[in-house]
């Protein structure tokens, strides 16, 4: 570490969200700082209700507040350029007092590349989902333009780290100088009891996340509302939030607690008996998801019901840690549920099973590991 640096910022972690929370990102300041580094994360506050600055016990967080919306395509390009100067502004005005730029995302490279080309710094491109593939109501022409300008990005950043070994296919022509694999993990801790969850229920079924149409959860309320005695423990926040919530309000075995802390989002799936992780392959990042929520069901001993060839599907199978269904096909999924609620042995098995692979293989002290020697080589 340079000594120049010495009780200055060394890296910036830039997200086009709020943090808020953001469990990668957070795991990643995390570890830096308890490895001796300063860290400060800049974030994107679409709603601009939340605090413009935060200090946290393993960084100092800031939000920039432009107001958007999520999941509007192309209407979001006139505030997604606002972001990106914006961000631009403030690298190039605190320039003196970091020498990393941990890059998460596309909407934050280029940023990043500008301050590495004119002042030096260099640039980590943490690529959580390959941009252009992750485009909902996006034109393909503008998608092909976007892939062509990240690839570049890729050549250009001193490293780049991706969630999973097989996202290497979707940057396929790319030309990094670094690769390394951090798979979306999370660290092994002390689960509270949440409130609201330790009902007498015949079956409680976790989501926490993104909430879009096309993660299954329409498909999953529709099975609810013939299984009564199944309880969905449902948060999150998303562009398809209203249309999920609307068909929800009069499901009495609903259970909305919004938008919430990381801490709460573990405590909430540790309560509940199965977890819901079902990704529309149709979307080409879905084919390679890598998410939180496989790991945390690993993590937690709780099996976890799958879409086919979404990627995590593999896992599910080679370690027998859930079920793997169809996407969209709606008797598949309640004989899944069905199978789960009825033997409790299976549950528990599935679920040492996962924990067996969490400790093994995809524990958080070997990705931090990873990532401390990263930093360390740049």
């Amino acid at each position: 570490m340079s000594a120049s640096y010495k009780g200055r910022t060394n890296v910036v972690i830039c997200r086009s969200n709020p943090i808020s929370p953001d469990p990668r990102v957070e795991k990643i300041a995390r570890t830096l700082f308890k490895a001796g580094w300063s860290v400060t994360i800049i974030g994107w506050d679409r709603s601009g209700q939340l605090p413009p600055t935060e200090k946290k016990e393993f960084a100092k967080l800031i939000r920039l507040r432009i107001k958007a919306n999520y999941g509007t395509g192309l209407n979001n390009l006139p505030v997604l350029l606002v972001w990106e100067c914006l961000l631009l502004a403030w690298l190039f005005l605190h320039r003196k007092e970091y020498r990393i730029i941990h890059a998460c995302d596309f909407d934050t490279i280029l940023p990043s590349l500008v301050m590495k080309w004119f002042f030096r710094k260099k640039v980590v491109y943490d690529i959580f989902d390959f941009y252009a593939d992750h485009l909902r109501r996006t034109p393909e022409w503008i998608k092909s333009l976007i892939r062509i300008v990240d690839k570049w990005a890729i050549h250009n950043a001193d490293a780049i780290i991706l969630v999973d070994d097989n996202r290497q296919h979707q940057i396929e022509g790319a030309k990094p100088q670094k690769t390394v694999i951090i798979y979306n993990t999370p660290e092994d801790v002390n689960v509270p009891v949440l409130d609201g969850t330790t009902g007498s229920y015949r079956l409680k079924i976790a989501y926490v996340g993104l909430l879009q149409i096309e993660r299954g959860l329409l498909d999953l309320l529709t099975v609810l509302e013939n299984h009564p005695e199944w309880h969905l423990f449902l948060a999150g926040f998303g562009g398809d939030q209203q249309e999920i919530l609307k068909k929800a309000e009069n499901l009495t075995n609903v259970h909305w607690y919004g938008r919430i802390c990381y801490e709460d989002a573990i405590a909430l799936t540790a309560q509940c008996d199965v977890v819901i992780a079902l990704y529309d392959p149709k979307i080409p990042n879905h084919r390679y998801a890598s998410p939180n929520k496989l790991f945390e069901a690993m993590m937690l001993r709780k099996p976890i019901i799958v879409a086919e060839n979404t990627n995590i599907d593999s896992v599910v199978k080679k370690f027998l840690c859930g079920i793997v269904i169809s996407y969209g096909n709606l008797s598949q999924l309640e004989d899944a549920l069905l199978k789960l609620a009825n033997n409790q042995a299976l549950r528990e098995q599935m679920g040492v099973n996962g924990r067996r692979a969490y400790e093994t293989q995809y524990s958080w002290n070997e990705m931090s590991e990873r990532l401390l020697r990263l930093y360390s080589s740049i």
